[in-house]
C-alpha cells in the first residue's frame, strides 16, 4: 500500500502523529479514529484541509476518502 502524502479532514486513521498540512500545527494521540480538522482552520486560511503523517499507520483500509 502507497502511502498518501496527505489524508483529508475525517479520514479514518490510526493513532500516531500529524501536521496540518496548511499551517504546520502537529496533532499527536494515542487513540483517534478519524481526523479532526486542525484547531486553526477557522483562524488561519487553509486551503488543502488535510494532515501529513508523520507517525502511525495512516489511512485505515475502510477510509472515507479513499481516492483522495
Amino acid at each position: 500500500m502507497v502511502q498518501k502524502a496527505f489524508v483529508p479532514y475525517g479520514s479514518d486513521v490510526s493513532a500516531g502523529t500529524y501536521r496540518c498540512v496548511d499551517c504546520g500545527y502537529k496533532l499527536s494521540s494515542q487513540s483517534l479514529e478519524h481526523l479532526p480538522p486542525c484547531p486553526h482552520h477557522d483562524s488561519q486560511p487553509h486551503t488543502k484541509n488535510g494532515w501529513a503523517i508523520l507517525s502511525g499507520q495512516g489511512d485505515a483500509p475502510d477510509d472515507p476518502y479513499p481516492k483522495s
